[in-house]
């Protein structure tokens, strides 16, 4: 992409690339939770992006470490590697993208570890400052570390604890000299439960059921003098069952929910005829409805200030939506997904993902495939759009590769 500053500047706005709460007057039907470094949120691999973008409950694969690495210690496979590409605005140009490294090993039956690597590219931005000039090009980018250990409880459930080191680097060099990248860390903590299998009338069958708390960490800041920035501090919550036909065929249906622990923003009003002549805190009679409380800023809103550390945050999030239990109902996103696996061989999957109208409107359908020979997987999915917003992702191929080392080694079906 060889594009200008302004051009750059629309696509971080227009799709939340650096997406940062502002203090202003908010329409009361639309009321959309802003992070920082969302992109971290993105689906990274093809199997949990073609069941709508969920995976905190599917069965292991090597991109557990993305959604809940607990699943790790109930791998079969001793230890692999797994490497995804997605394109992001192919609609627009060609050199945005999520890339995505992974490695687990299981150490013993009851524990396993993972890195990972996710790579956010925004492509190459050209610089001139003339028609004859020299161009000068630079990258923005963001990118996350991690690593995690699973520890595996009982026979049926494990948890997990990983680390988490995020960068963002999305300033560009204007002669400023302050060009230094955001930085920041996170904790996630979860949870895996994987059911024995059971005989039923005509099949047997499995349930499994798993929770993730991502991205626990401190507010941030992308620049010295800038406001402070909550991380996308998630909760997933999921479960599903496993319908066993014979030794050939399978069909897994898992159905997720999630939930942004972040402040609501407040409803801002534009009236500010608050007075108290008497000492009884009276409002006049022609004050906006809106106006319940005084920020600092001055301006009048409904609601709950956003100014509190994270983990006043996460509690606060449960209760501070300014339309009540509704709304906070309505901050819930949930999606559905099955997958159809043939002799471990060919997997067929589909799924849906759905959000509010007020809190996003993000609605898609995703279908996919993958294919096993040997020790490589091959996963595809492709997104549909359900929804009046366009989605970024729209009508994208992504591709994820596994090399499965060991395979086999534990028996846990």
């Amino acid at each position: 992409m060889k594009t200008r500053l302004p051009i750059l500047i629309a696509l971080i706005f227009a799709f939340n690339l650096n997406a940062q709460t502002t203090i202003q007057p908010q329409a009361v039907d639309s009321r959309v939770i802003t992070t920082g470094i969302p992109f971290v949120l993105i689906a990274p691999d093809a199997r949990a992006a073609s069941m709508g973008d969920m995976g905190v409950a599917t069965s292991v694969d090597a991109f557990s470490q993305q959604w809940n690495p607990s699943k790790y210690a109930f791998s079969e496979t001793k230890s692999g590697i797994g490497v995804s590409y997605t394109p992001y605005l192919s609609k627009l140009v060609n050199d945005i993208f999520l890339g995505n490294l992974t490695y687990f090993n299981r150490l013993d039956d009851r524990s396993a570890f993972a890195v990972s690597l996710k790579y956010f590219s925004l492509g190459d931005i050209e610089f001139r400052a003339d028609a004859i000039s020299e161009a000068l090009i630079q990258r923005p980018n963001e990118f996350t570390l991690d690593a995690s250990y699973a520890l595996r409880l009982s026979d049926q459930f494990a948890m997990s604890v990983a680390m988490r080191y995020l960068v963002s680097d999305l300033k560009l060099d204007d002669g400023s000299g302050d060009t230094a990248a955001a930085k920041t860390f996170g904790v996630d903590i979860s949870g895996y439960y994987q059911g024995e299998e059971e005989a039923y009338n005509d099949f047997n069958g499995r349930w499994r059921a798993g929770f993730a708390i991502q991205n626990l960490g401190p507010k941030f800041k992308y620049d010295e003098g800038g406001q402070e920035n909550f991380q996308p501090t998630n909760l997933r919550l999921g479960a599903g069952f496993d319908f066993i036909f014979d030794d050939y065929n399978k069909v897994s249906v898992t159905a997720e929910v999630a939930k942004l622990l972040v402040p609501t923003p407040p409803i801002y009003g534009d009236e500010y005829n608050f007075t108290d002549n008497n000492g009884n805190g009276t409002y006049e009679e022609d004050v906006d409805e809106l106006g319940e409380k005084t920020g600092n800023n001055g301006l009048i809103y409904r609601g709950q200030s956003q100014d509190v550390n994270f983990l006043s945050g996460i509690f606060q999030s449960f209760g501070d939506a300014p339309g009540g239990f509704s709304e906070e109902l309505k901050e819930f996103t949930w999606s559905l997904g099955a997958e159809y696996l043939y002799q471990d061989s060919f997997a067929f999957r589909a799924g849906y993902f759905n959000e509010a109208e007020e809190k996003g409107a993000r609605k898609f359908l995703a279908m996919g495939a993958g294919f096993k020979y040997n020790v490589i997987n091959i996963d595809l999915s492709y997104l549909f759009s359900a929804s009046k917003v366009q989605s970024p992702l729209e009508n994208t191929l992504r591709f994820s590769l596994t090399f499965n080392i060991g395979a086999g080694e534990y028996n846990e079906y």
